[in-house]
């Protein structure tokens, strides 16, 4: 049977590598895992502990509210106007989505349809581009070079020559999976670009909070006029280490965010309440725990950039995200990514994703994510040290 909309998607490629690991651990193996961007961090105790709390209240076990409760879009319009001195209106311009990647994939239908294109840089984050794709639109690729400043040069460039004009234009700074950065100035480019040409922006900003060696990212709105053009998507997934809780935040433009709440209420009850009470208390009090989370993640980016290095494999130290996107060594570069993935995974007992998997242009990378503890990365670098050295 034809399942229509799966039909348009490839292999997932990242599934090789996990079938792999799993048979390696089968057989006894002991494989450090930096492939997938799972953070190992706890939650803060202090938001288990409301979790806690919440879910033995049985009022909280009922059906929530698809747009997600008052109290916590008022949390996170505070937290815009204490992070970023940015007015968000918690009634019209915010809506709780169940993780960013749900929220992303539902926006993607209500911006989108057949026949329409949307630009979006590559490589990039998989739900990026197949969030357009499922919609049913085209996705025209920008290629992010290393030198970001070139990127919004490309991107005029590329969305000149596409036609009809694209509708929507998706970014992602702190960019997984490159750790590519930008500054206000991009924004400010973009939502001038954005407003003079009748096209509608998308700013996944999940790793606002992980960043390093002094870099501020930027909210989008940040810029006056952006939210006539836009919409950003915040997650307490890396912030604050609540992966698996699945609580994210689309915010911005209302219309937009009230098309989101519209269809989201054909689709969901919203998220389990009890961890949207959760929510907002890390919102609201664990004004720590992002920082706590950022230097961990820093001290690994060092041990594990400066021990590559050590052993012949020089690599760039983002600014910014829980990953470390790094060039194939040169005398590898013939096997590609998802080989050289293979290889790295029998050798060094070392788990990483193939760059193949954000696109066609990460295929001469791999990307490393930040999720086994200091030692436990020395110890990747040391089975990577026998790959470099070997014949």
């Amino acid at each position: 049977m034809e399942l229509r909309r799966l039909d348009h998607l490839p292999p997932y490629v990242f599934s090789i590598v996990n079938e792999m690991k799993s048979e390696a651990r089968r057989r006894g193996e002991d494989i450090i895992d930096l492939g997938m961007g799972n953070p190992d961090l706890p939650t803060p105790a202090a938001i288990v502990d409301k979790l806690t709390q919440a879910v033995q209240n049985g009022r909280n076990h009922r059906y929530s509210a698809s747009r997600g409760i008052t109290k916590l879009r008022l949390a996170l319009s505070t937290y815009y106007a204490r992070r970023f001195a940015v007015e968000i209106d918690p009634e019209s311009e915010v809506v709780v989505t169940i993780g960013a990647k749900e929220g992303l994939a539902h926006l993607a239908w209500v911006l989108l349809r057949s026949g329409d294109t949307a630009l979006v840089p590559e490589p990039s984050y998989p739900i990026h581009s197949f969030c357009a794709i499922l919609s049913g639109a085209e996705v025209i690729s920008v290629p992010l070079r290393s030198d970001t400043s070139d990127f919004f040069a490309d991107l005029m460039e590329v969305y000149r020559r596409t036609s009809p004009p694209p509708r929507v234009i998706l970014v992602s700074f702190p960019h997984n999976p490159t750790g590519h950065c930008v500054e206000l100035g991009f924004f400010e480019r973009l939502v001038r670009f954005a407003r003079e040409n009748d096209v509608f922006v998308i700013h996944d900003f999940a790793y606002a909070e992980i960043v390093f060696d002094g870099y501020r990212p930027p909210s989008i709105f940040q810029v006056p006029g952006a939210k006539d053009v836009a919409v950003e998507f915040i997650s307490l997934s890396k912030s604050h280490s609540m992966a698996g809780w699945r609580i994210g935040f689309c915010a911005g433009n209302r219309e937009v965010v009230a098309g989101l709440q519209r269809l989201k209420s054909y689709l969901d009850y919203g998220v389990f309440q009890p961890i949207q009470i959760a929510a907002i208390i890390a919102l609201n009090d664990c004004d720590d725990a992002p920082p706590a989370a950022a230097n961990v993640y820093h001290r690994r980016r060092d041990v594990l950039c400066e021990g590559l290095q050590r052993v012949g494999w020089p690599v760039d130290k983002p600014r910014g995200t829980m990953f470390v996107w790094a060039p194939i060594p040169e005398r590898f570069r013939h096997l590609h990514s998802l080989e050289f993935a293979k290889l790295l995974l029998r050798d060094a007992r070392v788990a990483v994703s193939p760059g193949v998997g954000f696109g066609a242009s990460g295929d001469d990378y791999v990307r490393f994510a930040l999720v086994e503890n200091d030692e436990r990365i020395r110890q990747a670098v040391r089975g990577i040290r026998k790959v470099m050295e070997s014949d």
